[in-house]
């Protein structure tokens, strides 16, 4: 019996990329059996390996119960969205701004959100906005998939427009240093589409390109379409449009939250209070402050202040950890004064600021000189490259993604969003993407999604990601089913 239930666990290692790995602790597996994390039980073992199961740099396990700093971001890492509903409503939004605003071609931009261009969309694409290319690059940064517009690219085709080797400089640049790409000339080059507010510009773009080639009868070669689409993001999406009512977007999340938005679970929130009570708990968010009362009241309950130590609003994104903007007083959704970091206070909430005034004031709360911080969060490039890369804290990274590539009795409710069959998985698959290769690199752990660590104790032992081994999946930890009050 013994000998069969390793054998059975050795397969699902095998075969199944993202398997729930069993937990190593002082010499045994624990095995856990159903979607009960209670119960488990432990087995003796001893293994001769071909190489010790270690993770790399950062370690080969990971411990809350580690750390005396535990942030988080807000939006997809605390709150989780109704995907398919949200990405439906920016669709829509952008795609009228840019047929009344800019005058495209509303038998393309106004088609039904269908099937079709769920499909096409996936977080990760890569706009080459001069040759109307949407990119997917792979470990590497060479491109691995590509359309032209929304028409699938060749091989041929694809080695015809960037050579060979399937390089643009552009995108090696990205590779080499993702912020090289976030301001400067290259800006006006390429644009990686990092999370679900800006995924479906990929849509966008796609069917503004068809509708120009189809309009000249040829492919056009070269296009500037790209300020036209963040000029419709910054429509949507500007600070200033909550308050006021304006973008289309606000109001509709203003009026029907539960359309677009996830309650958080009883246990993840009951999690945070624990966590608070010996460690400090910290927000940052890239969402303006009105904004993220709104959703994270809705999302985490009425006294949602009283899970944080501090708030931070309007963080500007990897600016934050990158930059020393100062921080700005709240006097309600208004930012005032300047602040030194000596001026902040536990129980407040802030805008903007960065990340070593932040610090400082961790190291006069805990009266530890290096007291030692993770943040949890969604963005590859401004919540886990960034930190990582400039040796802030340890990260873990938030993908929704895993669930849907998961082979379980679960299916998520956004799986056609979240696992396009166009594009392939998102992270890992026969061919493993750049944000595996950032996940691997940057991330301590990387997990589906909060529930993973909500339902163990602070002081459980995650196996953490092989950085020296980027086939190996170690360090990935994905929940069972969702839950939500």
């Amino acid at each position: 019996m013994l000998h069969c239930l390793i054998n059975k666990i050795s397969i699902v290692v095998r075969t199944n990329v993202f398997s729930k790995l069993p937990h190593i602790i002082s010499g045994s597996v624990g095995v856990q059996l159903g979607r009960d994390a209670r119960r488990t039980f432990s087995l003796s073992f001893s293994v001769r390996c071909s190489r010790p199961a270690v993770g790399g740099g950062h370690g080969s396990m990971f411990r809350l119960s580690d750390y005396d700093c535990v942030g988080f971001d807000l939006d997809h890492t605390l709150l989780r969205y109704r995907i398919s509903e949200l990405v439906s409503l920016e669709y829509e939004v952008m795609a009228k701004f840019l047929v009344a605003e800019r005058g495209y071609d509303a038998d393309h931009l106004l088609r039904p959100f269908g099937a079709d261009a769920v499909d096409f969309l996936q977080k990760g694409l890569v706009l080459d906005f001069e040759r109307g290319n949407v990119l997917q690059l792979a470990r590497g940064g060479a491109i691995s998939k590509a359309s032209h517009g929304t028409l699938p690219m060749t091989d041929g085709e694809v080695c015809a427009c960037y050579g060979e080797e399937k390089c643009w400089e552009v995108a090696s640049l990205f590779h080499r240093d993702p912020l090289s790409t976030w301001n400067g000339p290259l800006t006006q080059r390429m644009r990686a589409l990092l999370d679900y507010f800006d995924a479906p510009a990929s849509v966008a773009f796609g069917r503004i390109v068809d509708s120009l080639d189809a309009r000249a009868g040829c492919v056009v070669g070269r296009y500037n379409v790209w300020p036209d689409i963040l000029d419709s993001l910054g429509y949507m999406f500007g600070r200033e449009q909550f308050a006021v009512n304006g973008g289309d977007y606000f109001p509709a999340l203003k009026r029907n939250p539960e359309k677009y938005i996830h309650k958080c679970s009883a246990k993840v929130v009951n999690w945070l209070r624990e966590i608070k009570r010996s460690k400090v708990v910290f927000m940052v968010t890239g969402s303006n402050v009105d904004f993220a009362s709104f959703t994270a009241q809705y999302c985490l309950g009425e006294n949602w202040r009283d899970l944080f130590d501090i708030v931070v609003c309007y963080a500007r994104k990897p600016g934050f950890f990158t930059g020393n903007r100062p921080f700005l007083r709240l006097e309600g959704i208004q930012e005032k004064d300047e602040l030194a970091s000596d001026k902040l206070q536990f129980g407040n909430m802030y805008s903007q600021g960065n990340w070593q005034d932040l610090y400082s004031l961790f190291v006069a709360k805990t009266g530890k000189e290096q007291p030692k911080c993770v943040y949890f969060g969604d963005n590859l490039i401004q919540d886990v490259y960034t930190p990582k890369k400039l040796e802030l804290c340890d990260i873990v990274a938030v993908v929704e993604e895993l669930l849907a590539n998961h082979s379980s009795e679960f299916r998520h409710p956004d799986t056609a969003v979240l696992a396009s069959h166009l594009w392939g998985p998102y992270l890992r698959g026969s061919s493993p993407t750049i944000w595996t290769e950032i996940v691997h690199q940057y991330a301590k752990l990387c997990i589906s999604d909060l529930g993973v660590l909500a339902q163990q104790p602070l002081d459980i032992a995650f196996s953490c990601i092989d950085t020296l081994n980027p086939n190996l999946c170690s360090g990935y930890h994905i929940s069972e089913h969702l839950e939500e009050n």
